[in-house]
């Protein structure tokens, strides 16, 4: 049998991948991997930057191009075997990870290489793809002795099996729920889009009546408009406890062990904490960094979050003669209160944004910066048929990437959104290979009578991964290893963040903001209404965002191995930004992805972070018009462009001419003391 993903291929051959194919195609691959390896520490060559390290960075592509494909499936279009062999894969590429970090020979080579640095006449892209490197291999146990380098292979393969079984959990728990309504009255305040929605995942469930579910699309308009208290209380508890009930799918052991295991792990490695480890590599540097960084802004953030939590608590005592306002009230009554002060809600605004024109949309504002065109095309395999897939060129007719763009939930799906890559760009044999890049979002599905129409959040999701998808886009580095998105983690968000500003200028929403039945373009009423409402509760919002980023550091910046309870741990990271009374039944940490599946463990403070950088650098923007093609063209060139290959420090003061400023996101936010 052919396994199509051992021979060359150059799109992902989808049609053609069975789940038998995964495992022998990576045993494979990683041995050819290997190979190639122990050629480089083999050689007896005499030693330059590029035997060594650059082919080093280029090794290993048909692993990468093999493990892009099953790790995107397996959050994309998953299912209990791909999660199967999930769990006996990573491990062995944990494995192999480390035999490579830990191979004596080649980082003899790599160090002797980086020792002679100075003589070598190195480019800034050579000299940072050096020093990434020999880091590489000295922050994960080079330098150790064999002891401590066999204990480094077993936590590294525990904490490969630990991430992966909390990211199951929390998607089990996630498709476990459905809320099974049959009386209408229950759907009380529920917009006809939303009832029509959840009547049609009934009947797609074979079911009478109306499910709702803890997918994002039916989650957050029944928690913003539904009248039944009790319901919304129920949904809530459902949604706040994924992964908090002592069963199977319990995540509490899960987290207490991943963090031990990254603190014992930090300290092998000479570092005070897992946060000390992290934070090496990023802008902020340090935990206490992070911790000065949060702690300011709360500082700002914390009397106009007050102000608007009681503001929010007498309009519900108002309204409903509510005493206490609970978590599960916050949506349903913010949405009322600014109906109310903006007249102005997600149900007049979605008309206008069909998802097929805010793609139209995100491309158009594209072409405008970038001088990019966007073609879809029928001829790329697709993983389900949602998908939709499309080529970019450039102005001179250059095709610029691969795009693929899968917008709706469905059960092997994992919730929220994301961008990833299927392929790399980079520069090799004189050729410039091109990325191919995906978008993953829940975006509600179209219905027997309307198309998906966005919330106005939506959109700004929408725009945000796309932000992320042209990082990957248009990269144009040398070595895969510094391309697109391999930045630090705290400048990643930058691309994506700023792409957000334009859903709020009239100039960009005329351009797709039009009635999907009347086609008028949206009134100039509500792109104003849309302005002046961007800063409604955004106290209570930076209160929120700060309060993740410190309970990231409260797991992570210190020795957890005295925590115990892991929702006492919660409590005290929440005890300076709480604003509602504590559920007890609920628990953030055990369905926090972010932190305990993904990358961004001692990095959750970075979307903050990126904010300051974002908002600084879209003033520069609005000074000089938003489709300055000028400035556009030196964002592209000294950000988007370059991917990993300079500090971003530099990156950033080569387009913007000086350093960050904090005021224009006080100033956006409305934070600013009056």
């Amino acid at each position: 049998m052919i396994n199509p993903l051992l021979s060359p291929f150059d799109t992902a051959p989808f049609s053609k991948i069975r789940n038998e194919h995964f495992k022998p195609a990576i045993l494979q691959a990683i041995e050819d991997a290997r190979k190639e390896i122990d050629a480089i520490a083999e050689s007896t060559e005499q030693l330059t930057f590029e035997n060594t390290i650059a082919a080093l960075d280029f090794s290993g592509q048909q692993l990468d191009r093999v493990t892009s494909v099953f790790f995107n499936l397996n959050s994309a279009e998953t299912n209990a075997e791909i999660q199967k062999i999930a769990q006996e894969i990573s491990p062995l590429l944990s494995e192999f990870s480390n035999d490579i970090t830990l191979n004596q020979d080649l980082f003899k080579k790599v160090k002797a290489v980086y020792n002679q640095k100075d003589q070598l006449e190195l480019t800034p892209e050579e000299h940072t793809l050096l020093d990434k490197k020999y880091k590489g291999f000295s922050r994960n146990g080079a330098n150790l002795p064999e002891d401590k380098k066999k204990r480094l292979r077993e936590i590294d393969t525990e904490l490969s099996r630990l991430k992966l079984q909390f990211g199951e959990n929390v998607l089990a728990e996630t498709n476990k729920y459905e809320m099974h309504l049959t009386k209408e009255s229950d759907l009380d305040g529920l917009p006809d889009g939303e009832k029509e929605a959840a009547a049609h995942l009934a009947k797609t469930k074979d079911k009478t009546g109306w499910v709702i579910t803890l997918d994002y699309p039916s989650y957050i308009p029944f928690m913003k408009y539904a009248s039944n208290r009790n319901l919304r209380k129920e949904l809530s508890l459902a949604f706040g406890s994924k992964g908090f009930h002592k069963n199977e799918l319990d995540n509490q052991e899960n987290i207490l062990n991943i963090t031990r295991l990254r603190y014992e792990r930090a300290v092998l490695l000479g570092y005070k904490s897992h946060a000390h480890y992290v934070l090496e590599e990023r802008m902020a540097e340090t935990p206490e960094k992070v911790a000065e960084f949060l702690d300011e802004l709360q500082t700002m953030a914390k009397p106009a979050a007050k102000r608007e939590f009681l503001q929010l608590e007498d309009f519900a005592k108002e309204l409903d003669n509510i005493d206490r306002l609970e978590k599960w009230d916050s949506a349903y009554y913010s949405e009322k209160l600014k109906q109310k002060l903006f007249d102005l809600d997600d149900e007049k605004l979605k008309p206008f944004f069909k998802l097929e024109n805010v793609i139209a949309g995100v491309f158009k504002v594209a072409e405008k910066l970038f001088g990019l065109q966007f073609e879809e095309v029928f001829d790329v395999e697709k993983y389900h048929p949602d998908v939709k897939t499309y080529r970019i060129y450039d102005g001179d007719n250059t095709m610029v990437s691969l795009f693929y763009a899968d917008f709706h939930p469905r059960p092997g799906k994992r919730g929220g959104a994301w961008m990833t890559s299927y392929k790399s760009q980079y520069i090799h044999h004189g050729k410039n290979v091109r990325p191919h890049i995906s978008n993953v979002c829940n975006f509600t599905k179209p219905t027997a009578s309307k198309p998906s129409l966005l919330t106005f959040n939506e959109v700004t999701t929408l725009f945000h991964e796309f932000g992320h998808a042209l990082h990957g886009m248009l990269a144009n580095t040398i070595y895969p290893g510094l391309s697109g998105t391999s930045v630090y983690w705290d400048f990643v968000e930058l691309p994506s963040q700023i792409l957000e500003n334009w859903c709020y200028e009239k100039e960009a929403l005329e351009l797709f903001a039009t009635h999907y039945k009347t086609g008028e373009t949206i009134p100039m009423e509500y792109v104003t209404k849309i302005k002046e409402s961007a800063t409604f509760q955004e106290g209570m919002a930076t209160m929120r965002q700060l309060s993740f980023g410190m309970l990231d550091m409260s797991w992570h910046a210190a020795d957890p191995t005295g925590i115990t309870d892991v929702k006492a741990q919660e409590l005290k990271a929440f005890k300076d930004t709480d604003l509602f009374p504590d559920v007890s039944e609920t628990c953030m940490s055990t369905s926090f992805s972010h932190i305990f599946q993904g990358g961004y463990s001692s990095g959750y403070y970075s979307y903050k972070w990126a904010e300051v950088l974002d908002a600084d650098a879209f003033a520069y923007f609005k000074e000089n018009g938003i489709f300055n093609t000028e400035i556009a063209n030196k964002f592209k060139d000294n950000i988007l462009s370059k991917g990993g290959t300079e500090n971003p420090m530099e990156l950033y003061k080569r387009f913007r001419g000086s350093e960050p400023k904090l005021e224009p996101l006080l100033e956006r936010a409305g934070l600013l003391a009056k």
